[in-house]
């Protein structure tokens, strides 16, 4: 994996983790945890691509670059 692609996964990640946040309490998010005890499901895909992009990021750069 490319530094350049780590990259952008650590930040899409980083972006996706923000958002997911602000999904978790948005008023339409409160209003389904009243009546289903759980988050929406697009709550629960924006904090888990984060959290897998994040993680995928953080290994692409934390291994070191083969070079030829």
């Amino acid at each position: 994996m490319t530094r350049a692609i780590s990259v952008a996964l650590l930040v899409g990640g980083v972006v996706l983790l923000y958002f997911g946040g602000q999904s978790f309490h948005s008023p339409s998010n409160d209003v389904a945890r009243f009546f289903t005890g759980s988050p929406t499901n697009k709550t629960i895909w924006l904090i888990a691509g984060g959290i897998v992009a994040t993680l995928a990021g953080l290994i692409g750069l934390a291994m070191p670059s083969s070079k030829r």
